[in-house]
Order: structure tokens, then sequence, then C-alpha cells
């Protein structure tokens, strides 16, 4: 009887630890799932094509009053009419009236246009868009508005897109604002109208408008990005608009880790050893001295020197995609040698036999690497932490058994 109840409670204790088991299982690959449905992908930026170097492109017309400042290219199609340069100017690019360039471009800018469009929205937003502080994505609404400051907040990513959807019309008030913080820039945000732009009196506005219809620019506002209208006008007045370029990403500062640090090991350096003092064997009368001959000793060869050893290999453990790193390293023998750690080493030295010899070793370890994102890893290295706790069990069970 004992040895039955023992059996059973033996039984029951395996059941036990297999249930246990199952449920870390099972939690930790739900984890999984949603570690690696739960990271959304980013926006990706919309693609200009030649409308890129214009910082203003009119469907109809291209019209100016005042001191305007243009900085890249300036242009419209079909239309042909570009009035008010002067007394606007135009900088850093070339007015396009209806030729070649400004055709493709605004082909380009419809193709832009409908990209932009067509992207799926990640928020809905209010009409008004003031006084809120919005992280990257693709937000949609039906009118947009802006009274006070937006703010768009890249979280450290200065590649970060933005994309607003203005199903009819985006107004701005006077004196608004779009502020950029936390690497976030005027290149990578973009704005759909789906009929006219209107940019208040004296606003600060960034991004590129793709509108549908036309483009108003108010007295005295600036505009860090592009107006581009695709069948409309584009009328200014006193304006300043400068199209944005994307400056590149910093790239964090590589740091090799090698396996071990490579030491050239020059060969043994030689030394000389005199002979031995030779004595002739005659020997002189007793009220004579003795003579004793001595030869010579010769002079030290000159000391051998160690032959660089090229070294080369990937290193393991790159903790970044960086450009190629360089380690070299020598080491100077006892009869005079030198080192030196930096990518090509050499240098002389002395020893005990007087002699003077240089060493070096010159060395290349390209490496290669980037690091993955961990979030949609970290579930399943935490169902292979329960699986383990599984079998830690069943084995402790077959033990006492």
């Amino acid at each position: 009887m004992g040895r039955k109840s023992a059996g059973s409670g033996r039984t029951w204790r395996g059941k036990s630890v297999l249930a246990v088991g199952a449920a870390f299982v099972l939690v930790f690959a739900v984890i999984a799932l949603v570690g690696a449905g739960g990271a959304e992908a980013a926006p990706a930026a919309v693609g200009l094509g030649t409308a890129d170097s214009f910082a203003v492109l009119g469907g109809s017309t291209v019209t100016n009053t005042g001191p305007s400042v243009i900085s890249g290219d300036l242009g419209v199609s079909p239309g042909t009419a570009v009035t008010g340069f002067p007394p606007g100017t135009v900088t850093n690019g070339t007015i396009h009236a209806a030729d070649a360039v400004a055709a493709q471009a605004q082909a380009d800018t419809t193709i832009a246009y409908n990209d932009a469009a067509g992207r799926s929205p990640t928020a809905t937003i209010t009409a008004d868009l003031g006084g809120q502080t919005l992280v990257p994505g693709v937000y949609r609404g039906s009118s947009l508005g802006l009274t006070g400051t937006l703010t768009l907040d890249a979280q450290g990513d200065q590649g970060a897109v933005f994309i607003f959807q203005a199903a009819s019309t985006l107004i701005t008030a006077s004196g608004s604002r779009v502020a950029l913080i936390n690497g976030a820039q005027a290149c990578n945000v973009f704005w759909q109208v789906g009929s006219s732009a209107t940019l208040g009196t004296n606003s600060v506005f960034v991004g590129t408008i793709l509108a549908l219809t036309s483009v108003t620019a108010d007295t005295g506002t600036s505009a860090a990005g592009r107006l581009l209208a695709r069948n409309g006008a584009i009328t200014l007045d006193s304006n300043t608009v400068t199209r944005s370029t994307c400056a590149a990403a910093a790239s964090p500062t590589p740091t090799a880790t090698p396996s071990g640090t490579p030491t050239a090991t020059p060969s043994a350096t030689p030394t000389a050893t005199p002979s031995a003092s030779t004595t002739p064997s005659g020997a002189a009368s007793s009220s004579s001295p003795t003579a004793s001959a001595t030869k010579k000793s010769p002079a030290p060869p000159a000391q051998a020197t160690a032959a660089p050893t090229a070294i080369s290999g990937p290193v393991v453990g790159a903790t970044s995609n960086a450009p190629t790193a360089a380690l070299g390293g020598d080491s100077g023998g006892a009869g005079g040698g030198a080192g030196s750690t930096a990518v090509t080493g050499a240098g002389a030295g002395s020893g005990t036999s007087g002699g003077a010899g240089s060493g070096g070793a010159t060395g290349s370890l390209p490496f290669t690497g980037a690091l993955a994102p961990t979030q949609p890893l970290v579930g399943a290295g935490l169902a292979a932490l329960g699986s383990g706790v599984v079998l830690l069990f069943l084995a402790r069970r077959r033990t006492n058994e």
C-alpha cells in the first residue's frame, strides 16, 4: 500500500510539473506574439521625384507681391504665367515656366499626392491642431486648421515621418506656427490637402504641402518645405519659402571588440658568444715572465629584425554596422625591439647585447554588424526559458524515481 501511495504521489507531482510548465510556455508564447505584432511600422517618407528640387510649383499660375525670397526651383505647369519676379527673387534654383522640367515635376507631384492620400491613418485628429504634440505617424482629418502652436516630436529619430491628410482644406491662423523637436525635420513632414491651403499672416509653417487645387501664403508667412499645387495657383505676398532638405542621420561610433589582442612575436635575437681565450703551451725560463696570448673576441653580428606579420580576420561581437575598424600591434624582444598599438607599429630599442632592432605588426580587422530589433524576440526567449523550466522539473522527477 505504501509503495502504491508513493507512486501515486510521484505521478501527481509529475502531472503538476507538466501543468506548471505548460502554463509557462503558454504565457510566454502569448508574450512573444504580442511583442512581434505590437511594434507598428513607422511610415516611410513620401517620394517627391523631380518635384523635390522645387520650393514653389503651381498648376495654373504663380503670382507674387512684395520682396518674397524663394530658395529652390520655382515653376508652373501646365500653366505658363509667373508674375512678380522681381520684386521677388529666386535663390539656389531656377524659374521653370511651362517647360519640360516643370511638366515632369507636376507629374511627380501627382504621384506624391496619391501616395500621401493612400496611406493608412494611425490616428484621427481634431480640426484644430493648435496646442497638440504629435509623434510620427499618419493623421487624418476632414478639414484641418492651426491656431497657436503644433509641436512635432520625432522622439530622437531624425528619419521620423509625419503625414497629415486633410480631406478638404488646410487653414492656419495668423501668427500660428509648427515647431519641430527631438530630431524632427521639415523634409519629413507632408500635408496632403484635398482642395486648397491658406497660410495665415506672419505664420511659421513647416512641411511640404501637396494641394489638389491651390496654395495661398498671406503677408509675412514663412515656410520651410514646399508649396506644391497640382491644378490651381500659388499666390505669394512678401514670403520666405525655403526648400527643405534632410540632414544625414548621425551614425553611432563603432566600437570594435576583438577576441584577443594580436601580438607579433619577433624571432629570437641571436647573441654573439666570443670564443674562449687561448694560451700558448710553451713556458718561459724561471727568470722570464709567463707569456699569455689572448684571441680577440669578434664583434657581435647585427641584430636580426622581426618580420612584420599581417593579421586579418573578422571581429566577433561588433555592436553596429559601421565602417572598417583597424587594429594593429607588435612586441619587441629582449635584444632590442619596440611595440605600437597604432594601426601601423614600428619602433627601435636597445637590448642586453646593445644591438638596435625594430619590430612591427600591421593588421586590419574588418567587421560588420547591426543591432536587430529585440522586442519581437523577447517573448520567444521567455518561451524558451519556460521550456527549460519544464525540462528541469522532468529531469528531477526522473532522478527521484
